[in-house]
């Protein structure tokens, strides 16, 4: 490439899609930290709830179930022997008895080193660390190591890094992988999720519970007092949510633009409808957003978390923190002459109002279908 073709590169409009979202979530424990305390950040001199991006993400990768075929999904572990061993018994059942040593083979031929797990017995060889693989990955190896079985001929090893290497399944595109003993197989995650943080201070308040013993509450003979107490950790919040998709990364990955086009509207509908179930059977705090922002850019990534820098402290505040949204979105437009390319805003009631006065309005349907065309026409 030429000094000029790469200086044309750099200034080529990228594709970008930013999810923002709010939403109000009753008492709750969505995620916890190491003492069980639901995790907080401080931003804005206040202490706010804060639920991690991991937790996020897998969620968002367990709605991908219903969202997605199977074969356009993978699998991340660490009993990549089980795991392909079973695969390869799919494919060829006489080589059963073998499967282990088949898939301890073939990923050796990748790179990836496998050991019995400390103190225990009789169970397969793991990774010493999780990988994520596609399902198309799993068969393409398998494949090799079913050969390899049959034939006896060496595995090649580039015939097996290339299997594990292509064919990348959507959320190994979206969210990467890192492979620590053969960086060429890493592969750089096309999307970003951010911390969830409560636009408002909270405070952390606590549920004395008590269980009853049923045996011997029955018993007449018996003291009325509670077989077991407790206390679980909880707050409520509404929270400011933000995500980003690197279009063009994603194309890269995925090598198939019709594929881009369904991850790209499998995460914005994932994101923004899914929720991390921590203590759920507790607190049945399932709810749906009260408003979503999906922005398409072509120059950066863009998280208006700044809107609530200044803690939200009137009522009510669902309405306040959409102004707030759109107020800040509208400002930093202005000021750095960041007009998107497109912009739509779906959620329940007039209180929606600031926010269909940026971005066209509509439903979860209309608009996930919006972004999807959107990006199949900017990738044709």
């Amino acid at each position: 490439m030429t000094d000029l073709d790469q200086r044309a590169a750099k200034t080529m409009p990228r594709t970008i899609v930013d999810i923002h979202v709010l939403q109000t979530v009753p008492p709750s424990n969505l995620n916890r930290d190491d003492t069980g305390s639901p995790k907080t950040a401080r931003y804005g001199g206040v202490v706010r709830a804060r639920v991690s991006s991991q937790a996020w993400k897998r969620s968002t990768r367990t709605a991908f179930d219903a969202l997605l075929d199977r074969t356009e999904l993978g699998v991340r572990s660490k009993r990549l022997v089980e795991l392909l061993g079973d695969e390869i018994v799919g494919q060829d059942s006489t080589l059963a008895d073998r499967a282990p040593e088949l898939a301890k083979a073939v990923l050796a031929a990748v790179g990836i080193k496998v050991a019995a797990p400390r103190g225990k017995k009789e169970v397969p060889e793991e990774s010493g660390y999780l990988v994520f693989l596609s399902n198309s990955q799993i068969a393409a190896l398998a494949a090799l190591a079913v050969e390899h079985g049959r034939t006896g001929a060496a595995i090649d090893k580039k015939a097996a890094k290339k299997a594990a290497d292509t064919e990348h399944s959507v959320d190994v595109a979206l969210f990467g992988r890192m492979v620590a003993e053969d960086t060429d197989l890493n592969v750089d995650a096309a999307a970003q999720v951010a911390h969830a943080l409560s636009v408002h201070a909270v405070e952390t308040e606590y549920d004395y519970f008590t269980a009853v013993d049923d045996h011997k509450n029955a018993d007449e003979e018996e003291d009325a007092g509670a077989g077991m107490i407790g206390t679980v950790e909880f707050n409520s919040s509404t929270l400011y949510r933000y995500a980003t998709v690197d279009v063009d990364r994603l194309a890269e990955n995925l090598s198939d633009a019709k594929a881009t086009r369904r991850a790209v509207e499998a995460f914005v509908r994932g994101f923004v409808l899914s929720m991390p179930t921590g203590k759920q059977n507790t607190f049945a705090n399932r709810t749906l957003p009260d408003a979503v922002y999906v922005v398409l850019r072509e120059t950066q990534s863009i998280n208006l978390v700044g809107a609530f820098e200044e803690a939200i402290t009137t009522q009510p505040r669902i309405p306040a923190a959409i102004t707030a949204l759109a107020t800040h979105a509208t400002e930093v437009q202005d000021a750095y002459g960041e007009a998107p390319v497109a912009a739509w805003t779906f959620g329940p009631g007039e209180r929606l109002a600031p926010l269909a006065d940026i971005a066209t309005r509509g439903d979860a349907d209309s608009t996930v279908a919006a972004v999807g065309e959107a990006v199949a026409a900017r990738l044709s």
